[in-house]
């Protein structure tokens, strides 16, 4: 009988998934960090019990460390805090982002999704963000117009959106672009931690910004300090020029330019946070430097840095489409949880517990759990289930 081999591969996937290095993995397996490279790197394999405990560790099913994975080309993670973000916390999420795509793909056998719909950008747009802002909201037929809800705009656009709690406060969003047999996606995950209507519609402009202007593929850990900063700049920039389109926002703004609390009636209307709109403000010439550091100081003393008025009464825009989706199947009994775990396992080479696949999809925990149907007597009630099956009365 054929027997699938240990994949190293794997064990290195799960182990930087869950964030542990490989002393920490050692350290709860009882074994050397040799030992641990080894496995990753094929040399050798684990013993049944050494397996059990890599699976109670690291909390994926048995098949995960013996499949061949998905062939995904997979582009570079972006981070909405990158400067503060480790390059340790960054791996961790590096899989996460490439795990909700292929769910994506596995549900697109079932359910119709808009096509990701991001037009090519000449490479000068690269440096004019004004334009490059205008441009995507000329091809989507935004005109100048608040943009109430990003997330369900990009959703409609084809974007891969999905939000879960990172355990990680200086994590808001991070996206990356991916190819599965040659189809492209960008999948952003956004971080709950930060509840916050008006936060959440910056940070997915922000990932939007970084789809737009940045490579895919450019290699983060080689850009200096210098670059980080300017990319993530960029990136902010574009969130506040395709927001807070210039000519429009400043016809706003400009009535009460320097009066902090007219910018609350502004907040309701763009659906920007306060902060942001100063900053705007000050980059589009509506307000003199001096004007703009003493309202960041009256915002600092007002505590807004942490929750600005109205952030406590809107509720927070959450994705919905692949939640939808996966109801929609199993609501209508075209699969239950189960077989869409065993799907996942069995034709995408991802074998995940169905807790995982709840939290990646920010299903209610134990959605996908299928119900036992109790059989008193096996006879009679495979009859009736086949009547109610076929409507035979």
């Amino acid at each position: 009988m054929f027997e699938r081999n240990f994949n190293g591969a794997r064990l290195k996937e799960g182990r930087i998934y869950r964030g542990y290095t490989i002393s920490d993995l050692a350290v709860e397996l009882d074994v050397s960090k040799q030992m641990i490279s080894k496995y990753e790197n094929n040399k050798a394999t684990p013993t049944f019990e050494a397996l059990l405990q890599i699976i109670r560790v690291l909390n994926f099913p048995k098949e995960y460390f013996y499949e061949d994975p998905l062939s995904v080309k997979t582009g570079n993670t972006y981070f909405r805090s990158l400067l503060s973000t480790g390059k340790k916390e960054r791996e961790m999420q590096y899989d996460r982002v490439k795990y909700l795509t292929i769910i994506r793909a596995m549900l697109e056998e079932y359910v119709d999704f808009p096509e990701l719909e991001v037009p090519e950008f000449p490479e000068s747009y690269a440096t004019d963000i004004e334009a490059a802002a205008n441009k995507l909201r000329e091809y989507w037929n935004l005109g100048n117009k608040p943009i109430k809800n990003i997330v369900y705009l990009l959703e409609t656009k084809g974007f891969v959106l999905s939000s879960m709690r990172l355990g990680k406060k200086n994590i808001d969003a991070f996206g990356s672009h991916h190819e599965l047999d040659g189809k492209p996606y960008y999948s952003i995950v956004l971080g709950n931690e930060k509840r916050s209507f008006y936060r959440r519609q910056f940070d997915v402009a922000h990932e939007l910004g970084h789809k737009i202007l940045h490579d895919p593929y450019l290699n983060i850990d080689d850009l200096s300090k210098e670059e980080f900063k300017l990319m993530e700049q960029e990136a902010n920039d574009f969130a506040a020029a395709f927001l807070l389109p210039a000519n429009a926002f400043l016809k706003d703004v400009l009535i009460h330019p320097n009066d902090l609390m007219y910018y609350i009636s502004l907040k309701k209307r763009w659906s920007v946070s306060v902060g942001a709109m100063v900053m705007r403000a000050y980059k589009l010439g509506a307000i003199t430097e001096g004007t703009y550091h003493y309202m960041q100081r009256q915002i600092s003393q007002k505590g807004w840095r942490t929750s600005e008025p109205l952030d406590d009464i809107k509720e927070i825009s959450d994705p919905v489409s692949m939640k939808q989706a996966v109801e929609l199947l199993i609501e209508n009994d075209y699969a239950t949880g189960e077989e869409l775990v065993q799907k996942l396992s069995h034709h995408y080479g991802l074998s995940l517990n169905r807790e995982e696949v709840e939290e990646l999809l920010g299903l209610d925990s134990g959605y996908l759990k299928t119900e036992d149907v109790p059989f008193n007597d096996n006879i009679v009630s495979l009859k009736e289930r086949y009547n109610s099956k076929n409507n035979i009365g």
